[in-house]
């Protein structure tokens, strides 16, 4: 698989020219140059998920439609399940940019609601069933300068967790940190921590990755300045071949050294608006904390990228239905059928698949 790093790389080390050029290439040319998702015989039933903005929104609804599955969560900044399919007769796509995040006076998201749509829908076989997230360990979080996802949409997250039957003890949430709309770091070069703009991460002296993966997976064992492990590219379009999920050419994936030969736990963390690869590059990948979180603790790090698109300019993840342009009143942007949720699952399953032996190819063909 193409490297982006090497061993023992320095967290910032700046692409070399040559994939600068790839980035910059038209689709067609990256998706004919980009290696296939290699196999790495990880642990399905050891998967987690976590996300910011628009990746909580969606780390949120992975974690309940998959939730037979999932193990936990890291939501920062994100609604509950089915927010945008909340306020009908609003069309979700208006309620996502309005009551989801910015509701007014005592208007937005109510967990209950979110719970019965979540009870009827695993009833239907759309999404798992909800007793699964009884086992999940939820990290929840909502900075107190946040003008973007107000704190009282996030309050019914983390009460939509706990009336679907996650144990106190495995919910965590936190907010009272004065955070702007961002993910969290300790690092000097990002953003100052009651910031909201791009590139959304910030410094508040504070590993909200490793929070999250603590939080999750139990006390790690420690965490690498400089992780010893690969962080690769690979195409995306083998896993969404007809386009609607809409992802971007260029997925990235951060595997451990030790991931190499052992079998790892997988960890999806999402990005959020306008910190794609199309916008970004990289750098959510590499500098947001989380390969150094999983470098000692077994965890391969999967990056999935979405594209920006006229449905969807700002390049977030759906959780209102711009994959589903069909029905804009009731549309699929929830269930393991919907195109993004399925694109990552898939996925989980070629990391999940038994490495080839060293005398086949590493890289399995389409």
């Amino acid at each position: 698989m193409t490297q982006l790093s090497t061993h023992r790389q320095p967290r910032r080390l700046i692409l070399p020219s040559l994939l600068l050029t790839l980035a910059a290439a038209s689709v067609p040319a990256q998706a004919g140059m980009l290696p296939t998702l290699a196999a790495y015989g990880a642990d399905p039933g050891q998967t987690s998920v976590s996300g910011m903005s628009s990746g909580a929104f969606m780390a949120a609804q992975f974690s309940v439609a998959f939730s037979a599955s999932v193990v936990g969560a890291g939501i920062v900044a994100g609604g509950p399940f089915y927010c945008a399919g909340l306020f009908a007769p609003t069309l979700p796509a208006q309620a996502a940019s309005s009551a989801c995040m910015t509701p007014l006076g005592s208007s937005g998201p109510r967990a209950s609601a979110a719970l019965q749509f979540a009870g009827a829908f695993a009833e239907q076989g759309r999404i798992d069933s909800l007793s699964g997230l009884a086992r999940q360990k939820i990290y929840i979080f909502s900075g107190s300068k946040d003008p973007v996802v107000k704190q009282k949409v996030v309050d019914q997250t983390a009460k939509f967790f706990a009336l679907a039957g996650v144990k106190p003890a495995n919910l965590k949430y936190v907010n009272t940190i004065a955070a702007g709309h961002a993910l969290l770091t300790d690092s000097p070069g990002d953003s100052a921590c009651g910031t909201t703009a791009a590139p959304f991460i910030n410094n508040c002296g504070y590993r909200q990755a490793n929070e999250i993966l603590s939080w999750i997976y139990g006390p790690l064992q420690k965490t690498e300045d400089r992780p010893a492990g690969q962080l690769t590219m690979f195409d995306q379009a083998p896993f969404d071949p007809a386009g609607a999920a809409t992802l971007g050419p260029i997925g990235y994936v951060y595997v451990p050294d030790a991931c190499e030969k052992a079998a790892c736990r997988i960890h999806v963390a999402f990005h959020g608006c306008l910190q794609g690869e199309g916008k970004l590059g990289d750098r959510y990948a590499r500098t947001t904390g989380y390969n150094e979180a999983a470098a000692s603790n077994r965890i391969i790090v999967l990056y999935p990228q979405v594209a920006a698109s006229s449905r969807n300019p700002l390049g977030c993840w759906d959780f209102w239905g711009y994959t589903a342009p069909a029905d804009t009143l009731h549309p699929d942007f929830y269930s393991k059928q919907a195109p993004q949720h399925a694109a990552i699952a898939n996925m989980l399953k070629r990391l999940s698949e038994t490495r080839p032996s060293p005398d086949q190819p590493k890289e399995p063909k389409e």
